[in-house]
């Protein structure tokens, strides 16, 4: 142990009685819900950037905590590694993910960088081998350094494009040599702030092109991880082309990627899409593009993305209630893309708020788990669409229009509205959460 986290001992599963603040009250790895371990379930991940990188700025003012690990060297980032692993041996989780700007500092030239990189990489597989973490997934930043301030696949400039292609190029090397389950795209800058200087149809292009770029780079170094996209609305930028799961599976379907590249949801990002978490988990899942989530929340009085740990039992309910009924996750996880607050400057409270937020995920998914068992919402929902079960309702979405509007007036039909219910189904859930 490095010593940061002073005597900060392993977090244990107590039981919901205990009022140890350092214990899991809710979160018992081996407990098997629906079958399966609940560590399998929720595959929690721990993410390096807000965990370790993070500084504790805001819009309106700089850094405000004090790590020891600070700074654009390589020493510091040696010793970031290190305070990582014990952060991920005090909370036990299986995974963590990282971007490549979170790990290395940033060289003088591409070259440098990438072998800053590969250093680390050579640091993480040998913890990763020593304690049985693994690599969720990683990512290649493409939008803090000003360089990419006009996008990075999307950008006018075709020399950043070059130079984003081989900043994603070293960071799947590094992801698929650590193992990783996933590589993930997220274009925090793939848009515009106006439309006066940027031709939609040339971007759009651009980032098409990018990406089949990257799905044939993963076959051919062999990679067996899911690529996915991370949809994320108008911050920063004015118009992102990764708006919504809407958005980007239109995307998808465009440039013929639809079976290549599944999908990762953030919760704050779905909020600031104008949409649930659960809308776009379902949304996703009816599409099979359901791969991996970024569970967080938003403060709702603010219009940004405040990226707070999460601690609503109810809403975690209904995320992991979508994410049982498609199955489950395969290569994707449960990863905290998520922060403590700047003014929370103490070791503990980095630990602490990965404790309160692992036990609302285990107490969202027992609930999301009984009510799947229980199989009421279900019954109510199929019960809702019986009629189009009946084969004359069926064969009639493949009759002419014409045909359909002549059986209305042969019956003489004069359909009444049925109740949907609504009050009735948010009481059945409110009996789980």
């Amino acid at each position: 142990m490095t010593g940061y986290f002073k005597d900060i001992a392993p977090i244990r599963y107590a039981g919901p009685d205990s009022d140890d603040e350092f214990a899991y009250r809710h979160y018992d790895p081996d407990e098997v819900v629906m079958g399966k371990r609940m560590e399998d379930h929720l595959r929690l991940a721990v993410a390096y950037w807000h965990s370790l990188a993070y500084e504790g700025a805001d819009p309106f003012g700089g850094r405000t905590y004090d790590r020891p690990w600070y700074g654009d060297t390589m020493e510091a980032a040696r010793a970031k590694a290190d305070a990582a692993f014990d952060l991920f041996a005090i909370l036990g989780q299986p995974f963590f993910c990282f971007h490549d700007a979170d790990v290395r500092p940033e060289g003088a030239t591409f070259a440098e960088s990438r072998r800053n990189l590969d250093a680390i990489c050579d640091i993480f597989a040998a913890k990763m081998e020593q304690t049985g973490t693994k690599l969720l997934w990683g990512t290649a930043n493409m939008f803090s350094h000003r360089r990419w301030m006009a996008g990075a696949a999307t950008n006018p400039d075709p020399e950043i494009f070059a130079y984003a292609a081989a900043c994603v190029k070293a960071c799947m090397d590094v992801t698929h040599r650590l193992d990783g389950q996933n590589y993930v795209l997220w274009g925090g800058r793939e848009g515009y702030e106006t439309l006066l200087n940027t031709d939609l149809g040339r971007e759009a292009e651009q980032a098409g092109r990018f990406l089949t770029k990257v799905v044939e780079y993963k076959h051919k170094i062999g990679f067996k991880g899911a690529i996915l996209i991370e949809p994320k609305p108008q911050e920063p930028a004015k118009h992102q082309y990764d708006f919504d799961v809407a958005t980007v599976y239109g995307f998808l379907k465009r440039f013929g990627l639809e079976n290549e590249v599944k999908l990762n949801i953030e919760q704050g990002h779905a909020i600031l899409a104008g949409h649930s978490f659960e809308h776009e988990l379902a949304l996703a899942a009816s599409l099979d593009m359901l791969g991996s989530i970024d569970m967080n929340r938003n403060d709702y009085q603010s219009g940004w993305d405040t990226d707070q740990f999460p601690n609503n039992v109810p809403e975690t309910a209904l995320a992991y209630y979508e994410v049982l009924r498609a199955g489950g996750f395969t290569t994707g996880g449960t990863n905290f893309d998520a922060r403590v607050r700047r003014q929370s400057l103490d070791p503990e409270d980095l630990v602490l708020a990965h404790v309160g937020a692992i036990d609302v995920c285990a107490r969202g998914l027992k609930a999301a788990a009984a009510m799947l068992e229980d199989g009421g919402l279900e019954r109510m929902r199929a019960l809702r669409y019986a009629g189009w079960d009946r084969p004359e309702a069926q064969a009639m979405l493949d009759q002419p229009l014409d045909r359909i509007a002549a059986r209305v007036e042969e019956r003489d039909l004069d359909p009444q509205p049925v109740s949907g219910g609504q009050e009735r189904l948010e009481n059945w859930v409110n009996r789980f959460v």
